[in-house]
């Protein structure tokens, strides 16, 4: 591995605590039996993949989902369905987190939402007693908020050209292994980091 200098982190899986069995039990108790077909970690439906580029609002993406399940859910439903996969930020990685970003510059590329993205920042200022999870970052990086999402080879780019940053000198860390693979194409180093491994276990 070459001389490392920036860390390119995911979100879910990394720092943040997702369970996907626990928004398709909500979405099944809701009636919508076949959310798997929808979305799943290594699958995205056009319909979310619009939600996570911020091509439509979370709004529209309510009723686009209403209107392809065929089940009525009030908008307040299918919100505490979708959030049900947030869990928790365990504070020893985000301590961790802290040490790493004394020697690396470190940044954040997240698939993610506006509805996810309300609903952990809530939860973390609530479980961490810290006020922004940006600020652990020198930038972090929202699928939503950059309309580009991994694992395509743009949504890297996008991030290496803003921070001039060399592909070769920059480290990605993932949990889904189609995002590796996506960042590999543009020259990234990768670390697939699969369960029950953690961050903790990275020797960096």
């Amino acid at each position: 591995m070459q001389q490392i200098k920036n860390i390119i982190f995911d979100l879910g899986g990394i720092f943040l605590n997702i369970d996907f069995s626990k928004t398709e039990k909500a979405f099944i108790d809701l009636g919508v039996t076949n959310f798997n077909e929808l979305y799943t970690q290594h699958h995205s439906s056009d319909l979310f993949e619009l939600l996570e580029m911020g091509k439509i609002s979370p709004e529209e993406f309510h009723d686009a989902f209403v209107k392809e399940t065929s089940i009525y859910l009030s908008y307040e439903q299918l919100k505490a369905a979708w959030s049900a996969l947030l869990q928790d930020f365990p504070v020893e990685r985000l301590r961790w987190l802290q040490e790493i970003s004394k020697r690396y510059k470190t940044f954040l590329f997240s698939n993610t939402n506006k509805i996810h993205y309300e609903a952990f920042s809530e939860s973390f200022r609530e479980q961490t007693g810290y006020d922004d999870f940006n600020k652990f970052f020198v930038k972090a990086y929202y699928s939503h908020e950059i309309g580009l999402r991994k694992p395509y080879p743009e949504s890297f780019l996008y991030i290496l050209n803003e921070q001039n940053l060399r592909p070769q000198e920059t480290l990605f860390v993932d949990d889904t292994y189609s995002n590796i693979e996506g960042a590999k194409k543009v020259g990234l180093q990768t670390i697939y980091l699969e369960k029950p491994k953690t961050v903790l276990d990275l020797e960096l």
